[in-house]
């Protein structure tokens, strides 16, 4: 008899949980209430505190990024943007405002999660990333998910809060390499990881893999090399694999394997909760398997799979690292300023850099439209409307399918213009 993913349930810190986690896409794609859904229909939902001073602005109507450029403004013409720092007390009172915010809303027996990228360098990386976790802690979230980085000093620089050891924390990895080093230091502070985010290389966004060859990866191997690693060493920590899960079916699948839960996102971008724009939405419905690349315009030095349409890519777009600046290593440097520089010196007209793209504006902007490999399969999951657009879903449509869906099958969600209740199942 075939299962669905509700007939497991995911073990954490003493609680059960549906083994959903729904992923913390940045910039409030994943927004509080994404996460909120998910914790509501007993899951796992995931904000991400990426450019979260752009966040609080936008939400609640603070003035961190104006302060901040106000602050640099006669630096913008500058090469040179060591002297572009974060305020660590503003930093960490923005982390706190978006954090107790979203907490405050939280009901059901669900949890909320925080994205913490180590590859958020901010011209400050030690102090900037502690600044970031301390205050999420703070402020009362449930757990945090190490990413973007091996996370190899994270846990000392948590160590002295006294949620240490109460807070859940998760890392993201892509390999058993690059897990080992880090639970050889988690171990010195004795507190080991309370799960493990296995990202594979059909995963939206920066990829643990290279440009070339991340085909030449799988998951499912992935994960196995690493259960049975923990098994081998008596550890027992949850697994959860992440990257490419598009219907409920590939999660049991894993969990059948000994996973204990999955991670999903692309599906959920196209639901009315996620904070990409309409637009964005529908580009993301549209798209088809050859618009799907992946290349290495990210100046954190990851590869990053996108839709080949965005709009920041090969925009010459002049840095504005005075008012964000998260990609500015310690000593001041990022690699897209180093690339639009060097076009500007070659160029006086309209630049174009094809190499790098300046991630923290076009972010905000909403125009690298990173995505899963299997976002061309969207459409899919829902219905096309007379005026040629496809429905958007609800992110309670998208949970539940996962949830109680079997045999690869997709619930198309209802048709209001139909004049039966009729409901349509769809191969996935």
């Amino acid at each position: 008899m075939s299962k669905a993913l509700n007939d497991f349930r995911l073990k954490l810190a003493g609680k059960e949980y549906v083994p959903i986690f729904v992923g913390g896409m940045g910039v409030d794609i994943s927004t509080a209430e994404l996460a909120l859904e998910a914790a509501r229909l007993g899951g796992i939902g995931h904000i991400s505190d990426a450019m979260v001073p752009t966040v609080s602005d936008r939400r609640f109507k603070t003035n961190y990024v104006q302060e901040k450029q106000k602050k640099y403004k006669f630096n913008i013409g500058n090469v040179d943007k060591s002297l572009v720092q974060f305020d660590l007390e503003r930093l960490a009172e923005a982390q706190k405002l978006f954090v107790s915010r979203t907490m405050d809303s939280k009901k059901g027996d669900g949890a909320i999660f925080i994205n913490c990228m180590e590859k958020l360098t901010m011209n400050s990386p030690r102090d900037t990333l502690q600044t970031r976790l301390l205050a999420a802690m703070d402020a009362g979230i449930d757990g945090i998910t190490l990413s973007a980085g091996l996370h190899l000093g994270s846990m000392e620089l948590m160590k002295d809060h006294p949620r240490f050891r109460d807070v859940m924390i998760g890392v993201i990895v892509s390999s058993l390499r690059a897990l080992r080093p880090f639970l050889k230091r988690a171990a010195k502070f004795e507190r080991l990881p309370d799960y493990i985010t296995v990202e594979g290389p059909l995963a939206g966004g920066h990829l643990g893999f290279g440009a070339d060859d991340w085909h030449e990866y799988s998951l499912k191997k992935i994960v196995n090399e690493i259960l049975n690693y923990l098994n081998e060493n008596d550890l027992n920590i949850p697994v959860v694999p992440a990257g490419g899960i598009f219907t409920g079916t590939d999660g049991v699948e894993f969990l059948e394997s000994g996973a204990s839960a999955v991670q999903v996102a692309t599906r959920f971008t196209v639901t009315e909760e996620c904070g990409l724009p309409e637009k964005t939405k529908h580009h993301y419905l549209e798209a088809v398997e050859e618009d799907i690349i992946v290349n290495t315009i990210s100046p954190t030095g990851y590869p990053m799979r996108m839709l080949r349409q965005s709009p920041g890519i090969a925009d010459g777009i002049r840095p504005n690292c005075e008012a964000f600046g998260y990609i500015l290593d310690n000593s001041g440097h990022c690699q897209y300023v180093d690339a639009y520089n060097r076009e500007l010196d070659k160029n006086e007209g309209k630049i174009s850099v094809q190499d790098k793209t300046c991630l923290c504006t076009q972010f905000r902007k909403f125009r690298i439209w990173t995505c899963g490999h299997n976002v061309y399969r969207l459409k899919d999951t829902t219905h096309k409307l007379e005026d040629g657009k496809y429905k958007l879903l609800s992110a309670e449509d998208v949970f539940n399918d996962y949830q109680f869906s079997k045999d690869h099958m997709i619930k198309l969600p209802e048709r209001k213009t139909s004049t039966a209740s009729e409901i349509s199942l769809a191969a996935a």
